[in-house]
């Protein structure tokens, strides 16, 4: 049995291994195309640097330098639409990128549609705003953090010589719970967000926005290139959309690309 259990652990650790070994290998292969791409971009050879990109992304590989890069060849090429869409997603990954939010604020300047946005009630600002400091793994960074240091206040308070130390347990205790707290109700709502709701982006020039889920239907209104939309409902090949200032409306899927 002895024999056994150490044949598997050993089977168990070269499998480790070269899993370990492959996941290092493609990790080279992504920086050497990332690296072939951003030289084509240099170069000022934008269609060869996007396809290069994209191919990373096909391939199942995300990172803020790999969308930011890509949104920025899309938009020397003058394809506003797959610009906004790739800085969105790595505006997903990092929320807080300063370059990240001045390219979208610099192809927004430029795009055809000015939607103007609903006011929000001011807590609800702040709580969109508490919600995009971190990114979800960043937010599920920080709960485990937490739960880190509710454990360890625990274990201090049980190892404590004198009540001083006991009270210092307790006070970090509550506070680290509280934060933890605060951080999971976060959590949930991000998490509840990414699987609900999903935003999107204009990729063609111009569309018509149907009133209905049909070819035939009545014309709506027309959106553009570049604009980001609310995606509330399929039907088929139709998307349901809804804009910032409340308009919403049924356009083609093949129109909008999930962001």
């Amino acid at each position: 049995m002895k024999r056994l259990t150490i044949i598997l652990l050993i089977l168990l650790a070269v499998n480790l291994l070269m899993v370990s070994d492959s996941s290092a290998v493609q990790q080279v292969d992504a920086e050497s195309s990332l690296k072939k791409a951003n030289e084509l971009y240099i170069n000022k050879n934008y269609d060869s640097a996007i396809s290069e990109y994209e191919k990373l992304v096909s391939e199942g590989f995300e990172s803020v330098e790999l969308f930011y890069n890509l949104g920025n060849a899309y938009y020397r090429s003058g394809r506003y639409g797959y610009a906004v869409l790739n800085y969105e997603r790595a505006l997903k990954l990092s929320p807080a990128d300063e370059d990240v939010i001045h390219n979208i604020a610099l192809v927004n300047s430029q795009l055809v549609d000015k939607v103007d946005t609903l006011p929000k009630f001011f807590l609800f600002q702040w709580w969109e705003s508490l919600l995009a400091v971190f990114s979800l793994s960043g937010w599920t960074t920080i709960a485990y953090i937490l739960l880190i240091l509710v454990l360890l206040a625990a274990i201090g308070y049980f190892f404590s010589i004198t009540l001083v130390q006991q009270k210092i347990s307790v006070v970090s205790g509550i506070v680290s719970i509280i934060l933890l707290l605060l951080s999971v109700s976060i959590l949930i709502v991000r998490l509840n967000r990414e699987v609900n709701l999903k935003a999107g982006v204009v990729v063609e020039q111009a569309v018509t926005v149907k009133l209905a889920p049909d070819e035939k239907s009545n014309d709506g209104f027309i959106i553009h290139e570049g604009l980001k939309v609310k995606v509330e409902d399929r039907i088929d090949d139709w998307l349901k959309i809804r804009l910032e200032d409340g308009k919403i409306g049924w356009i083609p899927g093949d129109k909008v690309r999930v962001i």
